[in-house]
């Protein structure tokens, strides 16, 4: 079967370990008001991409590769399951690691089966959390995030390696309670591998402009290294809080 392709990185560094060959997926039915790629957003966009002619690419660079291996990102990979799973299944036909980029939007905690299929040739899953509060989630991404939590749980209880990441927003995820409340939480999931914290940047409004979409974060500044670090302390803090009470 053919899937929905936005494009391709071939060399990324900051897609899981090592060095990835990065398949950006179309189609997210999240509203993320700081997405950086709208472009993504439409499911039946990009280009029509076989199995094998992603496998293909892999192998042309392959010595490149040799600590890391593929990326699914996008836009939601999840929305196109079955590719996704073929993919990742000929991915470790031929010895490659893959990893799974997602907002776990999809997952259904009433039918896992779908989920099951991906996880099960699934070696890290790196996790984004938007917001640990259901009501700032919902205005901020346009979703609830109890299936994204839920989901985080099921990858730890399946034993699926996992990073989170998580996206330091002026205004929105800049609060030193809900980053501790995010950190209590993931300092739950016992198969928790790493935590990335990114500082909010505003590179995506030119992608607006020339899709024509008003950028919904037009006066958010930037945040510095300095301030994702001290965020990122303070999810630690809440980390090591939730390991303290399980011993």
């Amino acid at each position: 079967m053919n899937g929905y392709i936005h494009s391709t990185e071939s060399f990324g560094t900051v897609d899981g370990p090592g060095v990835r060959f990065v398949v950006f997926f179309q189609g997210c039915p999240m509203r993320c008001l700081y997405c950086h790629n709208p472009d993504t957003w439409q499911p039946h966009g990009g280009t029509e991409t076989t199995v094998d002619e992603l496998i293909g690419a892999f192998e042309k660079n392959r010595a490149f590769y040799k600590n890391g291996g593929i990326t699914c990102t996008g836009g939601e990979p999840m929305m196109q399951p079955r590719f996704l799973t073929e993919l990742f299944t000929a991915a470790h036909e031929h010895g490659i690691h893959t990893c799974l980029d997602t907002s776990g939007i999809c997952f259904d905690p009433d039918d896992t089966g779908t989920a099951d299929g991906i996880l099960s040739v699934t070696d890290l899953v790196m996790l984004d959390i938007k917001h640990i509060d259901d009501d700032m989630h919902r205005r901020l991404t346009g979703h609830s995030n109890t299936g994204i939590l839920a989901f985080a749980g099921h990858i730890s209880r399946v034993g699926v390696p996992l990073w989170i990441r998580h996206v330091i927003v002026p205004g929105w995820t800049d609060g030193a309670d809900e980053q501790e409340r995010l950190g209590y939480f993931i300092g739950g999931l016992a198969t928790l591998k790493g935590l990335d914290v990114l500082p909010y940047h505003d590179m995506g409004k030119r992608k607006y402009e020339e899709l024509g979409i008003p950028y919904p974060l037009t006066d958010t500044k930037p945040v510095s290294k300095e301030e994702a670090a001290e965020a990122r302390e303070n999810i630690m803090h809440g980390i090591k809080k939730r390991l303290k009470e399980k011993k």
